[in-house]
Protein backbone atom coordinates (compact mmCIF):
# COMPACT_ATOMS: atom_id res chain seq x y z
CA UNK A 1 0.00 0.00 0.00
CA UNK A 2 1.53 3.35 -1.28
CA UNK A 3 2.03 6.12 2.09
CA UNK A 4 2.37 9.15 -0.07
CA UNK A 5 0.77 8.77 -2.99
CA UNK A 6 -2.24 10.20 -1.87
CA UNK A 7 -5.87 10.72 -3.31
CA UNK A 8 -10.04 10.28 -2.65
CA UNK A 9 -13.08 10.96 -3.51
CA UNK A 10 -15.98 10.14 -1.83
CA UNK A 11 -16.62 12.50 1.08
CA UNK A 12 -19.16 13.83 3.93
CA UNK A 13 -20.62 16.71 4.97
CA UNK A 14 -22.65 19.43 4.00
CA UNK A 15 -21.45 20.95 0.83
CA UNK A 16 -20.57 24.41 2.14
CA UNK A 17 -19.26 23.01 5.59
CA UNK A 18 -15.90 24.57 5.67
CA UNK A 19 -16.32 28.29 4.44
CA UNK A 20 -15.05 30.20 6.75
CA UNK A 21 -16.90 33.37 8.25
CA UNK A 22 -13.31 34.67 9.01
CA UNK A 23 -13.02 37.75 10.69
CA UNK A 24 -16.82 38.84 9.83
CA UNK A 25 -17.99 36.28 12.13
CA UNK A 26 -16.74 38.73 14.87
CA UNK A 27 -19.68 40.91 15.54
CA UNK A 28 -20.33 40.41 18.76
CA UNK A 29 -19.28 42.55 21.90
CA UNK A 30 -16.21 41.55 23.61
CA UNK A 31 -16.75 39.38 26.70
CA UNK A 32 -14.58 40.13 30.14
CA UNK A 33 -13.69 36.45 29.41
CA UNK A 34 -10.82 35.17 27.52
CA UNK A 35 -7.30 33.81 28.42
CA UNK A 36 -5.38 35.36 31.06
CA UNK A 37 -2.31 36.91 30.29
CA UNK A 38 -0.37 34.22 32.02
CA UNK A 39 -1.68 31.36 30.28
CA UNK A 40 -1.95 33.08 26.57
CA UNK A 41 0.32 30.48 24.24
CA UNK A 42 3.52 32.10 24.08
CA UNK A 43 5.68 30.52 20.82
CA UNK A 44 2.83 28.86 19.62
CA UNK A 45 0.78 31.75 19.40
CA UNK A 46 -3.16 30.78 19.43
CA UNK A 47 -3.78 31.64 15.09
CA UNK A 48 -0.99 28.94 15.15
CA UNK A 49 -2.54 26.37 17.16
CA UNK A 50 -5.66 26.94 15.74
CA UNK A 51 -4.48 26.09 12.16
CA UNK A 52 -3.00 23.22 13.56
CA UNK A 53 -5.86 22.04 15.33
CA UNK A 54 -8.38 22.69 11.98
CA UNK A 55 -5.92 20.74 9.81
CA UNK A 56 -5.89 18.05 12.61
CA UNK A 57 -9.44 18.63 13.79
CA UNK A 58 -11.58 18.48 10.44
CA UNK A 59 -11.97 14.80 9.50
CA UNK A 60 -13.35 14.14 13.51
CA UNK A 61 -15.56 16.94 12.89
CA UNK A 62 -16.94 15.78 9.87
CA UNK A 63 -17.10 12.56 11.03
CA UNK A 64 -18.92 13.89 13.96
CA UNK A 65 -21.28 15.50 11.57
CA UNK A 66 -22.26 12.04 10.03
CA UNK A 67 -22.45 10.76 13.40
CA UNK A 68 -25.38 13.03 14.59
CA UNK A 69 -27.03 13.24 11.08
CA UNK A 70 -27.19 9.63 11.05
CA UNK A 71 -27.78 8.25 14.60
CA UNK A 72 -28.31 11.06 17.14
CA UNK A 73 -30.81 13.48 15.16
CA UNK A 74 -34.09 11.72 14.27
CA UNK A 75 -35.11 14.77 12.59
CA UNK A 76 -32.05 15.44 10.54
CA UNK A 77 -33.19 14.08 6.53
CA UNK A 78 -30.20 11.57 7.33
CA UNK A 79 -31.37 9.82 9.88
CA UNK A 80 -30.56 6.03 10.26
CA UNK A 81 -30.68 4.50 13.17
CA UNK A 82 -29.82 4.71 16.66
CA UNK A 83 -26.36 3.43 17.80
CA UNK A 84 -25.50 -0.65 17.41
CA UNK A 85 -28.45 -1.25 15.05
CA UNK A 86 -27.64 -2.09 11.56
CA UNK A 87 -30.33 -0.97 8.79
CA UNK A 88 -30.14 -2.26 5.21
CA UNK A 89 -30.94 0.40 2.45
CA UNK A 90 -31.70 -1.62 -0.49
CA UNK A 91 -31.28 1.32 -3.17
CA UNK A 92 -28.65 2.78 -4.02
CA UNK A 93 -27.91 6.83 -3.64
CA UNK A 94 -29.45 9.34 -6.23
CA UNK A 95 -29.18 13.20 -5.93
CA UNK A 96 -31.33 12.95 -2.86
CA UNK A 97 -28.77 12.03 -0.70
CA UNK A 98 -26.75 14.76 0.98
CA UNK A 99 -25.33 14.00 3.99
CA UNK A 100 -22.18 12.70 2.32
CA UNK A 101 -20.39 14.46 -0.47
CA UNK A 102 -19.01 12.45 -3.85
CA UNK A 103 -21.40 9.31 -2.63
CA UNK A 104 -20.75 6.00 -4.45
CA UNK A 105 -23.80 5.22 -6.35
CA UNK A 106 -22.97 1.11 -7.15
CA UNK A 107 -23.48 -0.87 -3.86
CA UNK A 108 -26.19 -0.52 -2.09
CA UNK A 109 -24.90 0.49 2.12
CA UNK A 110 -25.58 -1.24 5.46
CA UNK A 111 -24.90 1.45 8.34
CA UNK A 112 -24.47 0.87 12.05
CA UNK A 113 -22.69 3.81 13.91
CA UNK A 114 -21.17 1.79 16.87
CA UNK A 115 -21.19 2.64 20.63
CA UNK A 116 -18.21 0.57 22.01
CA UNK A 117 -18.06 1.60 25.33
CA UNK A 118 -19.98 -0.62 27.13
CA UNK A 119 -18.58 -3.53 25.48
CA UNK A 120 -17.87 -4.47 21.78
CA UNK A 121 -20.32 -5.68 18.79
CA UNK A 122 -19.99 -8.57 17.03
CA UNK A 123 -20.68 -8.55 13.12
CA UNK A 124 -21.24 -11.84 11.60
CA UNK A 125 -21.38 -12.20 7.56
CA UNK A 126 -23.40 -14.91 5.74
CA UNK A 127 -21.31 -16.48 2.57
CA UNK A 128 -21.79 -14.85 -0.34
CA UNK A 129 -21.22 -15.81 -4.11
CA UNK A 130 -17.88 -15.36 -4.88
CA UNK A 131 -19.25 -13.42 -7.97
CA UNK A 132 -20.77 -10.82 -5.88
CA UNK A 133 -18.55 -8.16 -4.57
CA UNK A 134 -19.02 -7.13 -0.77
CA UNK A 135 -17.05 -5.36 1.95
CA UNK A 136 -17.49 -4.63 6.05
CA UNK A 137 -15.56 -1.33 6.17
CA UNK A 138 -14.41 -0.50 9.99
CA UNK A 139 -14.14 3.88 10.43
CA UNK A 140 -13.48 5.15 13.44
CA UNK A 141 -14.16 8.91 14.66
CA UNK A 142 -10.45 9.56 13.55
CA UNK A 143 -11.40 8.56 10.23
CA UNK A 144 -8.81 5.97 10.07
CA UNK A 145 -9.94 2.44 8.29
CA UNK A 146 -8.73 0.19 11.57
CA UNK A 147 -10.30 -3.44 9.55
CA UNK A 148 -11.91 -5.31 6.81
CA UNK A 149 -14.28 -7.70 6.15
CA UNK A 150 -15.16 -9.10 3.06
CA UNK A 151 -14.32 -10.54 -0.39
CA UNK A 152 -11.08 -9.20 -0.63
CA UNK A 153 -10.38 -9.33 3.08
CA UNK A 154 -11.58 -12.31 3.99
CA UNK A 155 -13.09 -14.06 1.66
CA UNK A 156 -16.54 -15.51 0.73
CA UNK A 157 -17.35 -17.80 3.88
CA UNK A 158 -19.31 -17.18 6.85
CA UNK A 159 -18.21 -16.13 9.90
CA UNK A 160 -18.12 -13.89 12.93
CA UNK A 161 -15.85 -10.60 13.65
CA UNK A 162 -15.45 -8.70 17.00
CA UNK A 163 -15.22 -4.52 16.72
CA UNK A 164 -13.77 -3.06 20.55
CA UNK A 165 -13.16 -0.27 21.49
CA UNK A 166 -10.06 1.07 22.69
CA UNK A 167 -10.47 0.54 26.77
CA UNK A 168 -11.84 -2.80 25.69
CA UNK A 169 -9.37 -5.71 27.78
CA UNK A 170 -11.21 -8.83 27.06
CA UNK A 171 -9.56 -11.56 25.79
CA UNK A 172 -11.06 -13.23 22.01
CA UNK A 173 -13.98 -15.32 22.65
CA UNK A 174 -14.86 -19.03 20.62
CA UNK A 175 -16.50 -18.59 17.37
CA UNK A 176 -14.61 -15.02 17.02
CA UNK A 177 -12.39 -15.46 13.73
CA UNK A 178 -10.47 -11.85 14.17
CA UNK A 179 -10.98 -9.30 16.68
CA UNK A 180 -10.70 -5.28 15.09
CA UNK A 181 -9.79 -2.52 17.56
CA UNK A 182 -11.68 0.94 17.11
CA UNK A 183 -8.89 3.94 18.25
CA UNK A 184 -12.14 5.68 19.46
CA UNK A 185 -15.27 4.70 20.94
CA UNK A 186 -17.53 5.72 18.49
CA UNK A 187 -17.12 3.90 14.58
CA UNK A 188 -18.92 3.20 11.71
CA UNK A 189 -19.34 -0.03 10.11
CA UNK A 190 -20.15 0.40 6.57
CA UNK A 191 -21.08 -2.47 4.38
CA UNK A 192 -20.84 -2.68 0.83
CA UNK A 193 -22.77 -5.04 -1.66
CA UNK A 194 -22.74 -4.86 -5.20
CA UNK A 195 -25.89 -4.70 -7.23
CA UNK A 196 -25.44 -6.11 -11.11
CA UNK A 197 -28.30 -4.43 -11.94
CA UNK A 198 -32.20 -3.21 -11.29
CA UNK A 199 -33.35 -6.26 -11.28
CA UNK A 200 -30.46 -7.97 -8.75
CA UNK A 201 -31.67 -5.87 -6.11
CA UNK A 202 -33.73 -9.13 -4.46
CA UNK A 203 -30.81 -10.93 -4.52
CA UNK A 204 -29.03 -7.95 -2.56
CA UNK A 205 -32.18 -7.82 -0.13
CA UNK A 206 -31.09 -11.42 0.74
CA UNK A 207 -27.62 -11.04 1.13
CA UNK A 208 -28.29 -8.03 3.52
CA UNK A 209 -30.83 -9.64 5.11
CA UNK A 210 -27.78 -12.45 6.21
CA UNK A 211 -25.32 -9.34 8.06
CA UNK A 212 -25.77 -9.32 11.57
CA UNK A 213 -24.84 -6.98 14.50
CA UNK A 214 -24.83 -7.72 18.28
CA UNK A 215 -23.63 -6.64 21.41
CA UNK A 216 -21.14 -9.66 22.86
CA UNK A 217 -23.12 -10.56 25.42
CA UNK A 218 -25.92 -11.22 23.70
CA UNK A 219 -23.44 -13.60 21.24
CA UNK A 220 -21.98 -15.30 24.20
CA UNK A 221 -25.58 -15.01 25.31
CA UNK A 222 -24.77 -13.58 28.94
CA UNK A 223 -26.11 -10.94 30.41
CA UNK A 224 -24.95 -7.18 29.30
CA UNK A 225 -22.91 -5.04 31.43
CA UNK A 226 -24.72 -2.14 32.64
CA UNK A 227 -25.37 0.59 29.61
CA UNK A 228 -22.71 4.05 29.64
CA UNK A 229 -23.97 7.08 29.65
CA UNK A 230 -25.65 8.63 27.20
CA UNK A 231 -23.36 11.58 26.13
CA UNK A 232 -25.23 15.17 25.73
CA UNK A 233 -24.34 15.14 21.81
CA UNK A 234 -23.66 19.23 20.73
CA UNK A 235 -26.23 19.75 18.02
CA UNK A 236 -24.51 19.95 14.36
CA UNK A 237 -25.22 22.65 12.03
CA UNK A 238 -23.07 23.69 9.19
CA UNK A 239 -23.79 27.49 10.53
CA UNK A 240 -22.26 26.93 14.13
CA UNK A 241 -18.67 24.71 12.00
CA UNK A 242 -17.88 28.11 11.24
CA UNK A 243 -17.09 29.86 14.60
CA UNK A 244 -17.57 27.01 16.93
CA UNK A 245 -15.52 24.19 14.85
CA UNK A 246 -13.53 23.54 18.52
CA UNK A 247 -16.82 23.31 20.67
CA UNK A 248 -17.35 20.13 18.41
CA UNK A 249 -13.77 19.35 18.34
CA UNK A 250 -13.26 19.18 21.88
CA UNK A 251 -16.57 17.20 22.84
CA UNK A 252 -15.08 14.98 20.13
CA UNK A 253 -11.48 14.00 21.25
CA UNK A 254 -13.40 12.66 24.74
CA UNK A 255 -14.06 9.65 22.93
CA UNK A 256 -10.93 8.84 20.98
CA UNK A 257 -7.66 8.53 23.44
CA UNK A 258 -4.57 9.85 22.37
CA UNK A 259 -1.88 7.49 19.91
CA UNK A 260 1.71 8.09 20.65
CA UNK A 261 1.86 10.62 17.52
CA UNK A 262 -1.22 12.77 18.78
CA UNK A 263 0.41 13.68 22.12
CA UNK A 264 2.03 16.94 20.57
CA UNK A 265 -0.84 18.19 19.00
CA UNK A 266 -3.41 17.81 21.77
CA UNK A 267 -0.99 19.21 24.41
CA UNK A 268 -0.91 22.52 21.57
CA UNK A 269 -4.90 22.42 21.63
CA UNK A 270 -5.22 22.40 25.24
CA UNK A 271 -3.21 25.56 25.53
CA UNK A 272 -6.65 27.26 23.98
CA UNK A 273 -9.05 25.34 26.20
CA UNK A 274 -9.72 22.49 23.82
CA UNK A 275 -9.60 18.49 24.63
CA UNK A 276 -11.12 15.82 27.49
CA UNK A 277 -11.27 17.93 30.64
CA UNK A 278 -11.62 21.66 28.93
CA UNK A 279 -14.78 23.47 27.85
CA UNK A 280 -13.72 25.36 24.87
CA UNK A 281 -16.55 28.43 24.20
CA UNK A 282 -15.80 30.73 21.42
CA UNK A 283 -18.62 33.25 22.45
CA UNK A 284 -16.55 33.80 25.27
CA UNK A 285 -13.27 34.92 23.81
CA UNK A 286 -12.27 38.43 23.21
CA UNK A 287 -12.29 39.63 20.05
CA UNK A 288 -8.17 39.56 19.48
CA UNK A 289 -8.98 35.86 20.79
CA UNK A 290 -11.87 35.21 18.40
CA UNK A 291 -9.33 37.00 15.90
CA UNK A 292 -6.71 34.39 16.13
CA UNK A 293 -8.86 31.46 16.30
CA UNK A 294 -10.65 32.36 13.40
CA UNK A 295 -7.50 33.52 11.23
CA UNK A 296 -6.01 30.26 12.19
CA UNK A 297 -8.88 28.36 10.76
CA UNK A 298 -9.00 29.88 7.79
CA UNK A 299 -5.28 29.19 7.28
CA UNK A 300 -5.41 25.60 7.66
CA UNK A 301 -8.80 25.40 5.58
CA UNK A 302 -6.42 26.87 2.72
CA UNK A 303 -3.91 24.42 3.18
CA UNK A 304 -6.14 21.76 2.95
CA UNK A 305 -8.03 23.02 -0.04
CA UNK A 306 -4.68 23.63 -2.05
CA UNK A 307 -3.42 19.55 -0.58
CA UNK A 308 -6.94 18.26 -1.88
CA UNK A 309 -6.14 20.11 -5.52
CA UNK A 310 -2.57 17.98 -5.70
CA UNK A 311 -3.23 14.80 -3.95
CA UNK A 312 -1.50 11.98 -5.93
CA UNK A 313 0.10 12.14 -9.37
CA UNK A 314 -1.78 13.44 -12.87
CA UNK A 315 -2.42 11.23 -15.58
CA UNK A 316 -3.98 12.16 -18.69
CA UNK A 317 -5.90 14.91 -16.41
CA UNK A 318 -7.06 12.28 -13.55
CA UNK A 319 -5.88 12.47 -10.36
CA UNK A 320 -4.32 9.40 -9.16
CA UNK A 321 -3.36 8.73 -5.82
CA UNK A 322 -4.63 7.03 -2.39
CA UNK A 323 -4.99 8.53 0.57
CA UNK A 324 -7.16 6.61 2.84
CA UNK A 325 -5.62 3.90 5.53
CA UNK A 326 -5.20 3.19 9.36
CA UNK A 327 -3.18 5.12 11.56
CA UNK A 328 0.22 3.99 10.63
CA UNK A 329 -0.47 5.05 7.32
CA UNK A 330 -1.14 8.32 8.03
CA UNK A 331 1.35 8.43 11.10
CA UNK A 332 0.79 11.61 12.02
CA UNK A 333 0.26 13.15 8.40
CA UNK A 334 -2.70 15.81 9.56
CA UNK A 335 -2.71 17.47 6.52
CA UNK A 336 -3.08 14.32 4.33
CA UNK A 337 -6.01 13.03 6.75
CA UNK A 338 -7.49 16.03 6.51
CA UNK A 339 -7.38 16.58 2.71
CA UNK A 340 -8.72 13.13 2.48
CA UNK A 341 -11.50 13.68 4.27
CA UNK A 342 -12.13 16.75 2.52
CA UNK A 343 -11.83 15.23 -1.14
CA UNK A 344 -14.02 12.28 0.12
CA UNK A 345 -14.36 11.26 3.41
CA UNK A 346 -14.65 7.58 3.98
CA UNK A 347 -13.01 6.17 1.21
CA UNK A 348 -11.31 2.65 1.14
CA UNK A 349 -7.53 2.05 1.56
CA UNK A 350 -5.67 1.05 -1.88
CA UNK A 351 -5.61 -2.46 -2.31
CA UNK A 352 -9.60 -2.23 -1.34
CA UNK A 353 -10.61 -0.01 -4.18
CA UNK A 354 -8.90 3.06 -6.00
CA UNK A 355 -10.74 6.63 -6.91
CA UNK A 356 -9.21 8.65 -9.93
CA UNK A 357 -10.54 12.23 -10.34
CA UNK A 358 -11.24 13.95 -12.95
CA UNK A 359 -11.76 18.00 -13.06
CA UNK A 360 -10.01 18.77 -16.16
CA UNK A 361 -9.79 17.66 -19.88
CA UNK A 362 -6.70 16.14 -21.65
CA UNK A 363 -5.16 20.11 -22.20
CA UNK A 364 -5.96 20.75 -18.73
CA UNK A 365 -9.04 22.71 -18.92
CA UNK A 366 -11.85 22.20 -16.12
CA UNK A 367 -14.31 20.11 -16.80
CA UNK A 368 -17.44 22.32 -17.86
CA UNK A 369 -20.66 20.80 -19.68
CA UNK A 370 -21.86 24.60 -19.78
CA UNK A 371 -19.00 25.23 -22.36
CA UNK A 372 -18.09 21.56 -23.96
CA UNK A 373 -19.56 18.16 -24.27
CA UNK A 374 -16.83 15.39 -23.94
CA UNK A 375 -16.12 11.72 -24.28
CA UNK A 376 -14.08 9.28 -22.65
CA UNK A 377 -12.78 6.41 -24.69
CA UNK A 378 -11.54 3.21 -23.32
CA UNK A 379 -9.67 1.27 -25.86
CA UNK A 380 -10.23 -2.28 -26.41
CA UNK A 381 -8.97 -4.65 -24.25
CA UNK A 382 -8.03 -1.71 -21.90
CA UNK A 383 -10.83 -0.97 -19.65
CA UNK A 384 -9.97 -0.43 -15.75
CA UNK A 385 -8.29 -3.65 -14.08
CA UNK A 386 -10.33 -4.81 -11.35
CA UNK A 387 -11.06 -8.11 -9.97
CA UNK A 388 -14.17 -7.04 -8.78
CA UNK A 389 -16.17 -3.96 -10.98
CA UNK A 390 -15.43 -0.24 -12.22
CA UNK A 391 -17.97 2.81 -12.33
CA UNK A 392 -17.59 5.97 -13.81
CA UNK A 393 -19.58 8.44 -11.74
CA UNK A 394 -20.81 12.01 -12.77
CA UNK A 395 -20.93 14.82 -10.07
CA UNK A 396 -22.15 18.38 -9.84
CA UNK A 397 -18.96 20.52 -9.13
CA UNK A 398 -20.71 22.94 -7.04
CA UNK A 399 -22.75 20.82 -4.70
CA UNK A 400 -20.02 17.43 -4.80
CA UNK A 401 -23.37 15.26 -5.31
CA UNK A 402 -25.20 13.05 -7.72
CA UNK A 403 -26.69 14.97 -10.56
CA UNK A 404 -30.63 14.81 -11.18
CA UNK A 405 -31.09 13.62 -14.94
CA UNK A 406 -33.58 12.72 -17.34
CA UNK A 407 -32.70 9.05 -17.35
CA UNK A 408 -31.88 8.37 -13.72
CA UNK A 409 -28.24 7.59 -14.59
CA UNK A 410 -25.52 8.57 -11.94
CA UNK A 411 -23.08 6.21 -13.63
CA UNK A 412 -21.87 3.97 -16.44
CA UNK A 413 -20.26 0.44 -14.83
CA UNK A 414 -19.07 -2.46 -15.49
CA UNK A 415 -21.90 -4.37 -14.97
CA UNK A 416 -23.58 -2.40 -17.60
CA UNK A 417 -20.97 -3.66 -20.17
CA UNK A 418 -23.66 -6.05 -21.81
CA UNK A 419 -25.95 -3.20 -22.81
CA UNK A 420 -23.34 0.20 -24.29
CA UNK A 421 -22.01 -0.01 -27.72
CA UNK A 422 -18.82 -0.59 -28.64
CA UNK A 423 -16.66 0.83 -31.57
CA UNK A 424 -16.30 -1.30 -34.82
CA UNK A 425 -12.31 -1.57 -32.85
CA UNK A 426 -13.97 -2.90 -29.59
CA UNK A 427 -13.22 0.56 -27.62
CA UNK A 428 -15.76 1.54 -25.67
CA UNK A 429 -16.55 5.50 -25.90
CA UNK A 430 -18.86 7.61 -22.92
CA UNK A 431 -20.61 10.65 -23.80
CA UNK A 432 -20.73 13.34 -21.26
CA UNK A 433 -22.93 16.05 -21.62
CA UNK A 434 -25.44 17.86 -20.59
CA UNK A 435 -27.82 17.21 -23.45
CA UNK A 436 -28.42 13.28 -24.91
CA UNK A 437 -25.89 12.49 -27.53
CA UNK A 438 -28.86 11.21 -29.91
CA UNK A 439 -30.55 7.94 -29.74
CA UNK A 440 -27.82 5.67 -31.44
CA UNK A 441 -25.42 6.98 -28.35
CA UNK A 442 -27.69 7.76 -25.48
CA UNK A 443 -27.10 3.62 -23.97
CA UNK A 444 -23.37 5.42 -23.30
CA UNK A 445 -24.65 8.95 -22.12
CA UNK A 446 -23.61 10.31 -18.61
CA UNK A 447 -26.11 12.77 -18.49
CA UNK A 448 -24.31 16.48 -16.30
CA UNK A 449 -25.53 19.71 -15.25
CA UNK A 450 -24.93 22.79 -17.16
CA UNK A 451 -22.39 23.40 -15.59
CA UNK A 452 -18.89 22.57 -13.81
CA UNK A 453 -18.94 18.74 -13.01
CA UNK A 454 -16.26 16.76 -11.87
CA UNK A 455 -16.02 12.36 -12.80
CA UNK A 456 -14.55 9.79 -9.89
CA UNK A 457 -13.68 6.46 -11.06
CA UNK A 458 -14.15 3.66 -8.56
CA UNK A 459 -11.98 0.36 -9.26
CA UNK A 460 -13.23 -2.07 -6.47
CA UNK A 461 -10.58 -4.92 -5.60
CA UNK A 462 -7.76 -3.65 -8.17
CA UNK A 463 -5.72 -6.15 -9.64
CA UNK A 464 -2.13 -5.98 -8.08
CA UNK A 465 -0.06 -7.38 -11.25
CA UNK A 466 0.29 -5.93 -14.42
CA UNK A 467 -1.52 -4.41 -15.92
CA UNK A 468 -2.53 -2.60 -12.54
CA UNK A 469 -3.46 1.10 -11.56
CA UNK A 470 -1.30 0.16 -8.60
CA UNK A 471 1.17 1.26 -7.07
CA UNK A 472 -1.04 4.49 -6.89
CA UNK A 473 -0.06 7.09 -9.51
CA UNK A 474 2.91 4.60 -10.46
CA UNK A 475 0.76 1.74 -12.12
CA UNK A 476 1.13 0.25 -15.25
CA UNK A 477 -2.35 0.67 -16.35
CA UNK A 478 -3.72 4.50 -17.01
CA UNK A 479 -6.97 6.48 -17.08
CA UNK A 480 -8.06 7.42 -20.29
CA UNK A 481 -8.21 11.52 -20.52
CA UNK A 482 -11.37 13.67 -21.26
CA UNK A 483 -11.77 15.01 -24.95
CA UNK A 484 -14.06 18.33 -25.90
CA UNK A 485 -16.31 17.88 -28.43
CA UNK A 486 -17.74 20.74 -30.19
Amino acid sequence: MQRRSTQSPQTVTKRDFLRSAALAAITATASSSTWAQSERPGFFKAKDIAEAGFIYGLPIVMSYGVMYEYAVDKSSGQYKAPFNTLVNEARVYTYEDTAVVTPNSDTPYSFAWLDLRAEPIVFSVPAVDPKRYYSLQLIDLNTYNFGYVGSRATGSDAGSYLVAGPRWTGATPAGIKKVFRSTSDFCLALFRTQLFDPADIEAVKKVQAGYKAQPLSSFLNRPAPPPAPAPSFPKFEKDLVRTEFFEYLDFALQFAPALPEERWIREQLARIGVGPGKTFDFRSLSLEDKAEILLGMKEGERKVSETVASLGKDINGWRVSSAFGDAAFFHGDWLLRAAAAKAGIYGNDAVEAMYPLGKVDADGKELDCSKSSYTLTFPAEQLPPVNAFWSVTMYDGKSQLLVKNPINRYLINSPMLPHLKRGSDGSLTIYIQSKSPGADKEANWLPAPDGPIYVVMRLYWPKTTPPSILPAGEGTWKPPGFKRVS
